[in-house]
Parts: structure tokens; sequence; C-alpha cells
């Protein structure tokens, strides 16, 4: 049976059981497709990325015998359609069947479904043998709870894949250290320089600009310093054990002008395009904790486990489980627009230039970053969950829809009015300052909540809580906030909202 088999740019598993024998019946087809290029408005680094993967990966297939069409984005036969490209290569090459992996995200997986369905030859759907959980596993999980928190489902998932377990308890005596890692960058702390590669990516640089393609951010074209094979994926997750890891539980939360990566693996683009697994990463960090347990502590190593064995298998099961709902989900009716700042970083605000500057220049911001600063100042502010979805879809090199929308309508803005979050994640100026250096340089001053000087955060912050005071009061999480609130006089409050006010009505000048 002549058979095609369909992978995505985001589909890159090297170790597929797939790639396991060569059959010459079997051709894979790989493709660059307006498709993907425009369904959101994307970093130039995360096209430039994917892009040079793929020809990678399409050279690695070659290299060990399997047949590979890879469909160039200025070819003369692409329709930039997955499906009409599909039905012409089907015809052309008399294909009897059709196999694909299945997508991560929702809108191409009723896409190929939809396909599927009206094939007159035969189809069938595969795992990407990626996750360490199944589309739906937090469903069967939880069951008809429609809450669901990550620790049960995180602890569920050490005893299952017994990872840092002594029998059926946490080696160290807790399942969770994030209590200790929550440090600012001390003055005298030592951050080793990022590994960065240095492939000049000139050439599909001008077939994407070539192709119509819009992009935003710093393409880094001639010194693009992401990892685009496994082999450098691999180094990446190398040089976060060897160098990173003995201090990135402490300082994972610290934000600072100085450094854009800090103690942080930047493995996230690699895995979310599968040429590393999670399991090979949890593996690699557990054995160098084991290794050097004197340098390494287990918060280290637990709290980097979390993120990988916890809250990225959570949010992909938090997806599964409520799309296409909850793309449509805005539980604070919040409208607003994105101030224009957010696609050049034009703002007196420090920690928010800082943080969209560095976002424009690599394509990354840490999980702080993008919870704290930009993330907070978008739900404060009142923007339409629509609107920071687009911007964080785009702006990211590890951004997909399955990932970026748990975190950023669910825990960001909490949009899904609990799903993700048991509280939104707001502050005032206060936790910037102590985590960052970002406020000692402003043009705001983070300790005035009034007056044109006071920074925005402190106002928006406190009118937040006012404004949606009936359904967040009775959150037991943030009932000291409404304490403190009811504390302050009237003349103090009537202030607060004036600031507040002003502030968003003038977003574009902040």
């Amino acid at each position: 049976m002549k058979t095609l088999r369909l992978i995505l740019g985001d589909q890159l598993n090297y170790n597929h059981s797939w790639f396991a024998r060569n059959d010459d019946n079997i051709t894979y087809v790989l493709m660059e497709i307006r498709q993907e290029t425009d369904y959101a408005h994307h970093h130039a680094q995360k096209v430039i990325g994917i892009f040079a993967a793929m020809y990678n990966f399409v050279h690695y297939l070659r290299k060990r015998g399997h047949k590979v069409m890879h469909l160039l984005i200025n070819d003369p036969n692409n329709t930039q359609s997955l499906t009409k490209n599909l039905d012409q290569i089907i015809k052309q090459g008399n294909f009897t069947r059709f196999e694909y992996l299945l997508p991560d995200e929702f809108r191409l997986d009723e896409q190929l479904t939809v396909y599927c369905g009206k094939l007159t030859i035969a189809s069938s759907a595969f795992d990407t043998e990626h996750f360490l959980s199944s589309r739906y596993e937090l469903k069967e999980h939880f069951g008809e709870s429609k809450h669901y928190l990550m620790e049960s489902f995180y602890r569920m998932m050490r005893r299952k894949h017994g990872v840092m377990m002594d029998a059926t308890q946490p080696e160290g005596g807790k399942w969770n250290f994030d209590s200790e890692n929550r440090k600012a960058l001390g003055k005298s702390t030592s951050v080793p320089a990022p590994l960065l590669f240095d492939h000049d990516f000139t050439e599909i640089w001008n077939e994407i600009q070539h192709s119509g393609a819009k992009c935003i951010g710093n393409p880094d074209a001639e010194h693009y310093s992401w990892p685009v094979t496994r082999r450098e994926s691999l180094q990446l997750l190398r040089y976060f054990t060897d160098h990173l890891l003995p201090l990135f539980g402490t300082y994972q939360d610290a934000m600072s002008t100085q450094h854009w990566s800090l103690f942080h693996s930047r493995i996230s683009f690699a895995m979310n395009i599968k040429m590393i697994s999670p399991a090979e990463v949890i593996d690699a960090v557990v054995a160098e904790w084991r290794k050097r347990p004197e340098e390494i502590s287990i918060a280290q190593t637990e709290g980097f486990v979390r993120q990988i064995l916890g809250w990225r298998e959570f949010m992909r099961g938090v997806y599964w489980v409520n799309m296409p709902e909850f793309s449509q989900m805005n539980y604070f009716r919040h409208e607003n627009k994105l101030p224009s700042w957010f696609w050049n970083a034009e703002t007196k605000m420090n920690c928010l230039h800082h943080a969209i500057k560095q976002s424009l220049e690599h394509a990354y911001a840490h999980h702080i970053q993008r919870l704290m600063i930009t993330g907070n100042f978008a739900l404060l502010a009142g923007i339409h969950p629509d609107e920071t979805d687009a911007w964080y879809l785009g702006i990211y090199i590890d951004a997909f829809e399955w990932v970026e929308i748990t975190n950023t309508r669910g825990m960001s803005q909490f949009a899904d009015g609990g799903i993700v979050a048991t509280k939104p994640y707001t502050s005032s100026a206060n936790y910037i300052n102590n985590m960052s250096n970002y406020c000692k340089s402003c043009a705001y001053n983070h300790k005035e909540k009034v007056g044109a000087d006071a920074c925005p955060f402190n106002s928006l912050y406190w009118d937040f809580h006012a404004r949606h005071r009936e359904v967040l009061e009775k959150n037991p999480r943030i009932g000291m906030v409404y304490k403190n609130y009811d504390r302050m006089s009237p003349e103090l409050k009537a202030e607060v909202h004036e600031r507040a006010a002003w502030c968003i009505d003038n977003l574009d000048r902040l």
C-alpha cells in the first residue's frame, strides 16, 4: 500500500517509531505554508527556527534512507494550504493511504479530522510519542470537577513515572520546594553567559520575506542562536545541567536588566517542536542532581521537574479538555486593546520596556516576566484576552496554542474564571521591585499610588480589585487585599481610581 505520512513543523521527533525501519512504500511530507506562518503575527526567529529545524529533520530522514518530500514556502506548486497541498500530492503520487501524527493544536486537529472524513483513501492518526500523559488523562484524574489543582495532577504524575520517589513518598519528604525558590538576584551573584549557537540563516529569512509572510521582532538571521537540531538541543540541555541547574530554582523568579536568560534552560522551543522529549529532559536533570548532590539541592531539581512533569503536562491536559470553549472565555469581560508599545517597547515603565524589548530581541522572556510583568499589566489594564493571546502566541519562540492559551488566558488573565489558577496573578509595583532591579531606573516611583509620577501598577492594582470585588472578594486567597483596600481613606480611594482611570484612558502614553 503506497502511503503518504504528514509531519508538521512542531512534530520533529527524531526517535519516533515511524522511523525505526525503512519502507519504499512510505513517503514523508513536510510543508512550509502561509497557512501556518500567517495564523498569528509570529516572531521572525520562531518562523526561521521552525523552517531551519525542518530542513535539518528532512536531511536526517533522507540520510537514513527514508523517502521525503519537502514543500518549500516559495515552490510554485505550493498552494499555501495544508489540505489543498495534500490533495495535490495524493493525486499526483497515486497514494492509497494517508497517515498523520496527532496535532497539538485544536485547529489543526479539527482540520485534519474533517479532511480525513472526506478522503476516498484509507487514513489513520498516530500519537507523537512525546508527552508523558495522554490528551485526556487530566480529565480521567479529576473526573467531573470543573476546577483542576495542578499540585494533585503533579503528584499523580510523579507516582506514575517514579520521578524523585522513595517508594510511595517524595524524596526529601516534600512534594514541593517552591517556597525556597523565590529569591531576587543578589549583587554578587555570578550568572553564566547563555549558550548561544551561531547560524547564518540569511537565505531562509530571505525566502520567508519573499513569500510575503509578515513577522515581528529581530530576525537575528546572520547569527541565529536557537537550537535547530536534536544534537544542539541536547547540547543546550547539557549546558543547563552542567552550569545553570545549581542555582536555577533559587533564582527562577528573579528578573534583571543585565541578564536576559539568567539560570533558565531555554529548552522549551526544542521540546515544543519535539527535537527532545520531556522524559529525557527530566532524566538528565535528576541524574545530574544525583551525581552532584553537594552542588545541586533538591529544591533546584524539584522546581525544574515540576515545570516539565507538572505544569507543562497539566496545561496540555487543560487545553484538550476545554477547547474550543476555552478560547472564548472572558471572565472579567475585559475589552481594552493592548497599548501600541507592546509591539515596540517604547514605554516609560522600565519593567515593561525591558521585558518587551527582550522579547522582541530574543523571542524569549522567562515565566515571571510573562506572568508578572506583561501579563500582570494586561490583566490590571483590562485588556481583552484575545489581544493578549495573539501577542503571546506571536512573540515567543516556544509559543504554540496548546501551551500558550492555557498560560495566558488561563493563568495570566484569569479569563477562564479559575479553571487553571485558584486566584488572579496580580501585583503592585512592590513585587516587581522586590524581584528585580527594574524600578531603580524607572521614570515612575514604585512607592507612590497617586500622582503623575506614581507607578501605574499601583493604582491599576487597587482599581482592578475594586472593579471586580463582587466576583473576587470571597476568594480565600485574596481576602487580605480587600481588608487593606477598606483601610484606605475615601479621599485616597478616589485619587487611586482617578489615577487608574487616567492610565487606562492613556495606555499609549504610559
